[in-house]
């Protein structure tokens, strides 16, 4: 099979080795989101002695997301977008503990704090950068949270396999 002809590529099409390293180490960090979140849902639901532990875990995320927008966006907005992210985990945390004591108010009231909070990181993200759009990152981030709480309340309800799926 022939090596495909990368010099005909237009120049812009092309990523470098550090853009590459920055998009694998920036999915790394969402796979960690989701993993540590789960590890979360599942520690409150069974009132798991990890709890602790895992919730610093967790909330360490944000300062990694941090660590790793500071070199392209400065310390000011990498720390603002930890701030914003570690508000999103804070209100979920909020939520779950919320759902399970079977406190419906506070439970929707959580929801409406962390959908707003959503679309405040889809604002920022866009501002951030003019090739990101704040409808696209809406979208996935609405998704992001609609999926969390399928996951919690399947969990939360001894529907294990939904959770899983």
């Amino acid at each position: 099979m022939k090596a495909p002809n990368t010099t005909s590529r237009p120049r812009w099409r092309r990523i470098s080795q550090a853009q590459l390293d920055l998009s694998n180490m920036l999915r790394l960090l969402w796979e960690q989101h989701v993993w540590w979140t789960r590890s979360f849902i599942i520690s409150v639901a069974f009132d798991l002695p990890d709890l602790s532990v895992v919730t610093a875990r967790l909330l360490r995320n944000p300062k990694d997301f941090e660590a790793a927008l500071m070199p392209l966006y400065g310390k000011e907005i990498a720390a603002q977008f930890a701030a914003l992210f570690t508000a999103h985990l804070t209100i979920a945390a909020e939520l779950v503990q919320a759902a399970k004591a079977g406190d419906t108010v506070r439970a929707a009231e959580a929801e409406i704090r962390w959908y707003q909070n959503a679309d405040r990181i889809a604002a920022f993200l866009a501002h951030i950068n003019r090739f990101w759009s704040e409808e696209v990152w809406k979208t996935m981030l609405h998704r992001h949270l609609a999926m969390t709480k399928d996951e919690a309340v399947a969990i939360l309800s001894g529907n294990y396999k939904q959770g899983i799926d």
